[in-house]
Formats: structure tokens, C-alpha cells, sequence
């Protein structure tokens, strides 16, 4: 397998980015600030993608599919809305190339050019607006409830594979409603929703709370949100679900009329996550090893790999192995059978290693003899042998084990980085030193907000949505309604 991977203590970030590599994740694209996700990284994105769609379909929603290319004069209806996209904005101003006339290549043709520049999707609440406009005329055709799957760009400055890419994979939900109440219980829902998924598929604990004014999405009243704590000691915004009242219903006059005729503006929401759950996953529980995925979440929950010397010792195995495949796929365990002869048994070991697969089994001709096999746990690295009989229900449990055992060595790990100041020298001392969460009193201001933030490069995560006691702002002594929770994030 070659070089192995810096330690995550000596350089985080390498660490990050050399295992995203060597997992066979994903790599740098020619285009700056893209990536190409490779098919093992891919597989896990599907199973992410598979687990979510089918929750939203449960609760009620539908996939559909807009355009990349929104109009500029789109994004010039909600101010706010243009004010927080318009730097990350990639912008389409001509429809044709031809031949340079003074050398080789080509040029953008100045006779191509766009009557109304077109933007590329960053985020989608304007056309899909515009579009519900056409949709909804009464009572009767209310609520919508649709998601789609769908990429977006966003010209990032400094970009790292997974967490911020110029282009990403993500789903949007957007949602319109007759009343506040109900646009407002889908925004929570869709929170609920995200945290479910995030805590019990990639076994990584969130807080949930509501974002601060300034760290709201732009163009929503309020921005729910789940916040993920990393090994490092940093947060990460796992997801968010915004309810945006009925500022994009009144920029792109969507009424509709009520019960009694009334016209009333729809109330809106919208919400999403994105391949940057990648990042999380990768950063919540992998180690100085390579990837370890979630049960839930692996392509390949188990591998068997034999060890021989021969072909008829090859031959003994597989009769053996092919059993074991059978009877873990009637469990609906995913399970890979690596009989290749062209690489090595500690080879192969080291490879899988590296790619997270939760449970390994080996099996070698004394094991034949025994009448039982080698089982290796990716987690904890724990080797213990088990008899051939009854061993796919042992492998079946056995991933049940290691699906909570991730999920609480996270929340251990989140428990023991979690602290309460008082004072803000304790603060300052704590950020740079300990990290992780800090739940502190804060006087609701955005200028002590925006002073935090440039003293310690910690921002406000989330407003935890239960009101805890009141205090005083550890910066201004100014009254506290609750202590919110601080971190550094990515």
C-alpha cells in the first residue's frame, strides 16, 4: 500500500487530506477547487444519498429537478439573499467559442454573448420560487413538499476535498405553506431529521440549536442546525433547514388565496446537506490507520481474505468463503470475497484497512482444519476467532456492536471537549488550548459577536433551542437571556 498517512497529532490537515487520497476517496480535479470523487467515495455517498431520500419520502416529500442556470435578475429580488451569495457567484456571460484568428486555440466569440447573464446554481430558493409561482393559486394547492438532488457551485478562496469545493453534491429541500406554524414545525422537522440520520447511520452526536442573526442563511428568518464536534477539537455545520418566512414568497409575489378568498403570501422553508457529511464522517472516527466507516454506512461491511499458498489450498477456501457470503447476504450484509491472487494476504489486509471496511475475516488452511476463522473489528482493531457455525448471525450482531461503540466514543469524546466558562480570559484560554465546545454568556449583540470572533476565531455554532439560565455576557457584563456555544469551526 506504499507510504502510510501523517499522524492526525502531528499534522491534522495532512492527515485529512492524505487519507481522503489513500481511502481512494477522492482526489484533486484540473479545474482549482473541484474534485473528482472516486467510486469508493462515491459508494459511500450513495448509501448516505439512499438512507436520506428514503426519510424524506417518508416524510412526505418528493424529488424533483430545476435548472442549473438561474437568471442574474433572479438574485436581485431578495437582498439579503444576493448580498450572501454574490462573492461565490460563478457567472455565465457567453454561449460560444471559436477559432483564435492570431494563433492556436480558441476564444470566447464576442458575438455569443447572453442577453441577461446567467448564474450558476449556488442554491436554488430563487428559481424555484419564480417556479411556484406558476404552481400555487389557492388553499387547495398548498403545501409543496419537494427535494432535489443536484449539484451546486460556489467560488470558494480556499478549498479542502469534501468540506468546501468550488462544486459539491448536496440535496435542497424547499417547502411553501399556507400558515407560519406549519412552515416553521417542517424547519424544526427537517432538523430532526438530519440529526436522526447523522447520529444513528454515521454514529457522530449533534447538538441542535437555531444560528445567530449573522450566522444565518441569507434570506431566512430563522436557521435551524446541527453542529458536529471533529477530532480536532473543531465543529462542523452538519446540516441546516432554514425557515424563510415569506421573504422569497413577497420577492417573487407567490399569493395564494386562503379559505375565504383572502390573498395571503406562502410561507417558506428550505434546507440541506452536502458531501461535506463526507468530511465529517471522515474526521469524526477515522485514525492514523485510514478510514473507519460506520456499519451502517460501508459499501463493503464485510471482506473475507484468504490466506493459501496454493491453488488447491485456494480452492478449499473458497468452497468454505462462498458459504459464508451466502449466509451473510441473507442477512443483508454487503460482503466482498478478495480472492485475487496478485497481491498478498498483509497487502490486502492493509488496503482495507485503509478504506474503513468494518469487519475482516481470514481465513488460512489451519483455520479449515479448526473449523473456524479469523475476525478483525476496523475500530478497535480487536482480533478474535469464532467458529464457522453460526457465524453470520456473530458478524451480524457483531456490526450492530460496532455501529454503537462509534457513536459512543464520539460522544465520550464530545462529553470530555465540552466546557462552561464564566470569564472571558477563561474562555480565550480555553479555545486555544482545549477547544472543542464552549458554552459561554453572551449579550445577543452582533458587535460582541464580531469582536469574539476576531479575538479568538471562534464564532457562535448554535443557540441551543432549550433556554438555560440567565447570566451575564462574559465580554460586556451586559444581561444574558442563555449560554450559547462557541467553538471553532470549519
Amino acid at each position: 500500500m506504499g507510504k502510510g498517512i501523517t499522524k492526525r497529532s502531528e499534522d491534522y490537515s495532512a492527515w485529512y487530506n492524505e487519507l481522503v487520497k489513500k481511502a481512494d476517496l477522492a482526489e484533486n480535479s484540473p479545474v482549482r477547487g473541484c474534485m473528482v470523487i472516486k467510486p469508493h467515495g462515491f459508494a459511500v455517498w450513495e448509501r448516505m444519498q439512499a438512507v436520506l431520500d428514503k426519510m424524506f419520502k417518508e416524510t412526505g416529500h418528493y424529488n424533483a429537478y430545476f435548472p442549473i442556470f438561474i437568471p442574474k435578475s433572479y438574485f436581485s429580488r431578495e437582498a439579503s439573499h444576493v448580498e450572501g451569495f454574490a462573492k461565490e457567484c460563478a457567472v455565465v456571460t457567453h454561449y460560444r467559442l471559436k477559432n483564435d484568428p492570431d494563433g492556436e486555440g480558441v476564444v470566447v466569440d464576442p458575438d455569443a454573448k447572453l442577453e441577461e447573464e446567467l448564474i450558476v446554481r449556488p442554491t436554488s430558493e430563487t428559481v424555484i420560487w419564480d417556479t411556484y409561482k406558476n404552481w400555487i393559486q389557492s388553499y387547495r394547492d398548498l403545501p409543496i413538499l419537494l427535494n432535489q438532488w443536484a449539484n451546486v457551485v460556489r467560488w470558494e478562496m480556499r478549498t479542502r476535498l469534501f468540506l468546501r469545493t468550488a462544486e459539491f453534491l448536496w440535496q435542497e429541500g424547499h417547502t411553501a405553506h399556507a400558515t407560519r406554524k406549519e412552515a416553521e414545525e417542517e424547519a424544526v422537522q427537517m432538523m430532526n431529521v438530519y440529526a436522526d440520520f447523522v447520529e444513528n447511520f454515521m454514529a457522530v452526536p449533534v447538538l441542535k440549536g437555531v444560528k445567530s442573526e449573522s450566522e444565518r442563511f441569507a434570506g431566512a428568518v430563522d436557521t435551524y442546525c446541527i453542529e458536529a464536534l471533529m477530532q480536532d477539537g473543531k465543529a462542523l455545520q452538519a446540516g441546516t433547514s432554514h425557515f424563510l418566512g415569506q421573504n422569497f414568497a413577497k420577492a417573487f409575489d407567490v399569493k395564494f388565496a386562503d379559505q375565504t378568498g383572502k390573498l395571503e403570501y406562502v410561507w417558506g422553508t428550505s434546507w440541506g446537506v452536502s458531501t461535506r457529511l463526507m468530511g465529517a464522517l471522515i474526521m469524526a472516527h477515522s485514525d492514523d490507520e485510514g478510514l473507519v466507516l460506520p456499519p451502517k454506512l460501508a459499501p463493503t461491511q464485510v471482506v473475507i481474505v484468504p490466506i493459501f499458498k496454493n491453488e488447491e489450498e485456494l480452492a478449499q477456501i473458497s468452497e468454505v468463503a462462498n458459504k459464508i457470503v451466502k449466509n451473510l447476504r441473507a442477512k443483508d450484509i454487503s460482503v466482498k470475497f478478495d480472492n485475487r491472487d496478485t497481491h498478498k494476504p498483509g497487502w490486502k489486509f492493509a488496503e482495507y484497512e485503509q478504506k474503513g471496511v468494518p469487519v475482516r475475516i481470514a481465513i488460512g488452511p489451519r483455520d479449515l482444519e479448526n473449523n473456524q476463522v479469523e475476525v478483525a473489528r476496523r475500530d478497535t482493531k480487536v482480533k478474535q476467532t469464532y467458529d464457522l457455525d453460526g457465524l453470520a448471525q456473530v458478524i451480524n450482531d457483531l456490526l450492530g456492536a460496532i455501529q454503537n461503540d462509534m457513536y459512543e466514543k464520539a460522544l465520550q469524546f464530545r462529553e470530555d471537549n465540552t466546557t462552561e466558562v464564566n470569564s472571558y480570559d477563561e474562555f480565550k484560554e480555553v479555545i486555544e488550548n482545549k477547544g472543542g465546545f464552549v458554552y459561554a454568556h453572551w449579550d445577543g449583540t452582533a458587535e460582541t459577536e464580531e469582536q469574539i470572533k476576531n479575538e479568538t476565531k471562534a464564532t457562535i455554532r448554535l443557540i441551543p433551542l432549550e433556554k438555560g439560565e440567565e447570566g451575564v455576557c462574559m465580554v460586556t457584563g451586559k444581561s444574558s437571556k442563555g449560554r450559547v456555544v462557541f467553538a471553532r469551526a470549519y
